[in-house]
This record gives structure tokens, C-alpha cells and sequence, in this order.
């Protein structure tokens, strides 16, 4: 007998090389499904093999549970070729040129699809597989090229052996697809197929395209890891032909760093230090679902790995009488309440944190956390006894002023009213520093963050903040206050607003990532943390709700910062100035 079969042979080869083993990122591949049996193309298996990556075969099925387990296993996903889809599902009727369809599997990878790009896992999408990606994101289809297209279609429908290319299509320049191909203008692909991508879904953008102008490949225009593309590269390898592995190897490369972060956020605490979806409130909105009038909700943190946040009880700066300063405390109060309130309705889930020793033993019990806080001093109008108040509600910081000048100090878009910190402010300062309630300078005027920094006995922060030097926004910190607040213990949190990030166009995840970057450059990475600002205008390009934090993490990798950086970075920096503050207190 060859002992090359014998199984023992075998054991002692895999014994011999476990040793040098390293994990591969686990791709999860779409299984066609025809005449109650599931099969899969060996092309994929073999090309998922070559650039990497372990194959693990998705069967069609429509067991919610066991989907989203499915989804909490994988790390990137290969969307296969296969038959047509059900125009059913785009809410158009079928044509009669349409072909054979699979409700059974159309059901299930729509909803997949959906759900994965909820999640950030890379998708790659082939054939039927880009058209299961641009329907299940928003996208429109031909159901069939040949009688919808507007202008005459050549031959997608190849009678060649499928490891041949057919035609070629042009690629757009700086593509997503095009670095993937090292740059390559035109590449020899073997499309067979009659549906095609018709518009690409939002966030997509059509990046090649056959002779006839029909799209041959989409990729995400907002930083995501997801591509799609018409031909079948897995058919190449059949024939020894690696020309299409790139795009194999793009997918678990990615699918790689997607791990790499997931596992991350397994290991430490990510703690948002700003967001404002008390204001939405009014709105009825549902917490516990994945409600799209809001970017914080349980299933966003639990999407983007999110362990907790600061909610903040938001008041505009409105008039200064009696009558508006108790109408602006009793707001405050409710505010809180239905904060409370919230919490309590979805209690299994999250919980109120009052100290960071909460936020970890919360994250150890499988919930999320919610911290309070004031955005704008105006909730205590001149009634210094209210900081205790809000102290003993729970309250971890307090923003002492928002847009506008009011009693405490000075604001960044306000009239210089007082000149800096009040007399009052002065008080209301050391009173935050005797119960414990950290001093929180965003939306402050220069002077007054100067003049707080010499007044206050423990370090202060900037919730959301982000570097003047990028990005000239009154409401932004220059580098010499960079330095002051890093001399005195405190942080600065880059916050996600498009207009504090940069002037001149909509901002992306990677302005934020060189908001970070300066801003580490200046003060240290002890130093900086981050405050999105969601539900207060904040989400910009890649990271556009607590969902998408992921991905921040992942760019937080790629610029090499490490594993007790981004410790840092995602909270233990805040937590250490709070830390600080409630041991000041006791004393």
C-alpha cells in the first residue's frame, strides 16, 4: 500500500507541521442548491485554499439562529454564481426571459448579505454573487441583458470551457480593483450570464466595464470591504492559470485584519465618550431593535463592537431668565430619566455605569453600558448646589457650555461674554472637583479652556474635539492647547463630525484616522480617545454609526499602533482622567 494513504502517515505529517500551523481567516462560501442537494464549485474552495484563507461552506437555509451563528464564526464571505434571482424580491415582476430561480437560497443570501455588511465582514461577490450583493443593498438588476439593456449586448453567454476568459473589460482608474490588479487597465474575464447589475446599490460605485458599457464589477465607495464582480475567477485555478487569485487573496486579507479586530475588541473595553441619542428621544424610538432614526442602538454596539457609551443629556443654549434656567434644569432631569427609563426596558442587555469598575464588570457579564452626562452647564443655570445633584444621578461629566455664551464661561461660537470662566464657572468647577464630576471643555471658547485648566484641581477633558491644525474650526483645539491639556493629565476624544474634520468636502474615516494621528503626534497616545458625536450630526464616510466602529479599529491596525495603544485609544485614557477624578474627590 502507498503509504502516502495510510491515516497514520497522515497524523504524523499534520504532527510535524502543527508546530508552524497559523491560523487562517475562515471564508464562508455560498452553497448553490438544486434537487434537495448543496454543492460547491471546487474552483472556489481551491482559490480560498491558495490565497489563505479556510473554506467553510454556507448550505441555503432559513434558520435565523443559526445564521447569525454562522455570521459570528466567519470571517469574510464569498457570494457564488448560481442560477437567477426571484425578481420578486426587488418588487418586479419577472420577465419572460427570465431563468430558473431558487427562492430557498435567494432568501437566505439576501438576508445574509445584509446582515454581513451590518456587521463590516468582507464580502466578495461573484456572478450571481455581485447581483445578490447590489439587491440585498439597495441596487437594481436587468433581469435579462439581452431584451433590457439599452444598447446591443456581445456574448456574456460563453460556450467555452469556463477556465478560458470570453472578452475583457476595462477598469476604472484608482479603483479598489485596480490596486487589487496591480494597476492594470484591461483584464481577459469569463463572464456567462444574462441578469447583471443595473444601478449599484448606495455606497457603490461600478468599477469595470465590458466593451457593451454593462457593469462587470462593483466595489464600496465608504471604506468597506466589499467587491463584486461579474466573470467567475474561481474557474482560472482550474486550469493552473493564478491570474485571477488576487482577488482571493484581497478577500482574506481583509477577512484577516476583520478577525484581527474582532478578536481586539473581545479583549479590552471600547467606550464612545460622546453621543446624543436622547435627543431623538421624541422620536419613539426602539433601543432594543436596529432602529434606522438612530446611530446608537443595541444591535449598532453590538455590530460595531461597541462596549459602551456616554449618553448625554443635550440642552441648546437658550435665554438666561429664571424661568428658562429652571426649564432648562428640569429638562436635564428628564432627560436623564428617559435615559434611565430606556435602560431599565432592556435590562438583560445594559446596564447604567457609574464607574469604569462597572463598564468592566459589564462587559465580563455579556451587557452593554451606558455612562451619563450633561452637554452644556446651562442644566444648572446658577445653582452650584446642582452639580451635586447631578453627581449623585449618576452624571460623569459635565460640557460646561455648548454654542453660546452662558453663566459659567464663554463659548467657542459665543461673544466672549465673560471674558473666559465666569466667577460662577470658577465655583461650579470646584465643586465638579469635590464630587467627582469630571470638567469637559469641547465647545469651550480659548480662553475659557485655559482659564479651566488653572482653576480645576484634577484634569479636565474634550469629549469630542478634534485638531485645529487640520481642520480650522473654532470648535477644535489648537496644538498649544493639545499641549496644555496633555501637561495636566487630561485627553482630547477625535470626534466623528464631518465639519470638525475638514473644511472642504464631506469627511471620511481616514480624515478622522490624521485627526487622531496629529493629535497622538502632539500630546501622546495617552492622551487621546475617541467621541463620536453620533445622533448630534456625527457619522462621516466609513464610519457612519455605532455599527461601523469596527472599522475604525481596523484602521487604528493598519497604521501599526498596538494592542495597549489602542487600549488607550478606546477608552482607558478617558477612564484613567475619571479614574483620577473620583479617587480627588474622596479627599
Amino acid at each position: 500500500m502507498n503509504n502516502s494513504y495510510h491515516i497514520d502517515s497522515i497524523c504524523r505529517e499534520i504532527h510535524r507541521t502543527f508546530p508552524a500551523h497559523k491560523e487562517q481567516p475562515v471564508i464562508g462560501i455560498t452553497g448553490n442548491f438544486s434537487e434537495g442537494n448543496c454543492a460547491v464549485a471546487d474552483g472556489y474552495i481551491r482559490s480560498v485554499l491558495a490565497a489563505g484563507g479556510t473554506p467553510l461552506i454556507i448550505p441555503p437555509y432559513e434558520e435565523k439562529d443559526a445564521l447569525l451563528s454562522i455570521l459570528d464564526r466567519i470571517d469574510g464571505l464569498l457570494l457564488t454564481g448560481g442560477g437567477d434571482i426571484n425578481p420578486l424580491f426587488l418588487g418586479e415582476e419577472p420577465v419572460k426571459q427570465l431563468g430558473g430561480i431558487n427562492h430557498r437560497r435567494d432568501r437566505q443570501e439576501l438576508l445574509m448579505t445584509r446582515l454581513a455588511a451590518n456587521r463590516q465582514i468582507p464580502i466578495l461577490g461573484i456572478c450571481r454573487g455581485i447581483q445578490i450583493m447590489t439587491a440585498a443593498l439597495g441596487g437594481t438588476l436587468y433581469q435579462d441583458i439581452h431584451s433590457q439593456h439599452p444598447t446591443p449586448c456581445i456574448k456574456h453567454d460563453q460556450q467555452l470551457d469556463r477556465s478560458y476568459p470570453s472578452h475583457t473589460v476595462e477598469v476604472e482608474p484608482r479603483s479598489l480593483l485596480g490596486r487589487i490588479f496591480d494597476g492594470e487597465e484591461r483584464l481577459n474575464v469569463n463572464s456567462f450570464h444574462h441578469q447583471a447589475v443595473k444601478e449599484p446599490a448606495p455606497g457603490f460605485k461600478a468599477c469595470a466595464h465590458s466593451t457593451d458599457g454593462l457593469i462587470e464589477a462593483v466595489e464600496s465607495t465608504e471604506y468597506k470591504s466589499m467587491l463584486g464582480v461579474q466573470w467567475h475567477p474561481e474557474c482560472m485555478i482550474l486550469c493552473g492559470d493564478e491570474s485571477m487569485l488576487p482577488l482571493f487573496r484581497w478577500l482574506t486579507g481583509e477577512a484577516a485584519s476583520y478577525r484581527e479586530a474582532r478578536r481586539l475588541h473581545q479583549r479590552i473595553l471600547t467606550l464612545d465618550s460622546h453621543c446624543d441619542t436622547p435627543m431623538f428621544f421624541d422620536q419613539h424610538i426602539e433601543f432594543h431593535t436596529r432602529d434606522p432614526k438612530i446611530l446608537v442602538d443595541l444591535h449598532k454596539m453590538t455590530e460595531g463592537g461597541l462596549d459602551a457609551t456616554i449618553m448625554v443629556a443635550y440642552l441648546k443654549q437658550l435665554e438666561r431668565d429664571e424661568e428658562s434656567l429652571l426649564a432648562a434644569t428640569s429638562k436635564a432631569n428628564r432627560l436623564l430619566d428617559e435615559i434611565e427609563e430606556m435602560v431599565a426596558r432592556n435590562c438583560t442587555a445594559i446596564e447604567i455605569a457609574r464607574t469604569p469598575d462597572d463598564l468592566y464588570r459589564h462587559k465580563a457579564e455579556g451587557k452593554k453600558s451606558i455612562m451619563l452626562g450633561i452637554e452644556n452647564g446651562y442644566a444648572i443655570g446658577k445653582d452650584v448646589s446642582l452639580v451635586e445633584h447631578f453627581r449623585k444621578r449618576g452624571v460623569v461629566y459635565m460640557t460646561l457650555c455648548h454654542n453660546g455664551d452662558n453663566d459659567l464661561c464663554d463659548s467657542a461660537r459665543g461673544n466672549g461674554e465673560h471674558g473666559g470662566i465666569s466667577p460662577l464657572g470658577e465655583q461650579v468647577i470646584h465643586e465638579m472637583n469635590r464630587t467627582g464630576m469630571m470638567v469637559d471643555l469641547s465647545h469651550a471658547a480659548e480662553k475659557s479652556f485655559y482659564d479651566a485648566l488653572a482653576i480645576s484641581r484634577t484634569p479636565i477633558v474634550c469629549s469630542h474635539s478634534s485638531s485645529r491644525a487640520l481642520c480650522n474650526h473654532p470648535r477644535n483645539l489648537t496644538d498649544d492647547q493639545l499641549r496644555a491639556l496633555a501637561a495636566r493629565g487630561g485627553v482630547a476624544q477625535v470626534t466623528l463630525y464631518s465639519g470638525f474634520l475638514r473644511e472642504d468636502a464631506p469627511a471620511t474615516i481616514r480624515d478622522a484616522v490624521e485627526h487622531l494621528n496629529h493629535m497622538v503626534s502632539i500630546m501622546g497616545v495617552e492622551h487621546v480617545g475617541i467621541g463620536t458625536d453620533f445622533d448630534g450630526d456625527g457619522g462621516i464616510i466609513g464610519c457612519t454609526s455605532a455599527s461601523e466602529l469596527i472599522n475604525f479599529t481596523r484602521q487604528l491596525l493598519r497604521e501599526r499602533y498596538s494592542e495597549a495603544d489602542i487600549r488607550g485609544i478606546w477608552g482607558e485614557n478617558f477612564l484613567r482622567v475619571m479614574r483620577e477624578c473620583i479617587e480627588t474627590s474622596k479627599h
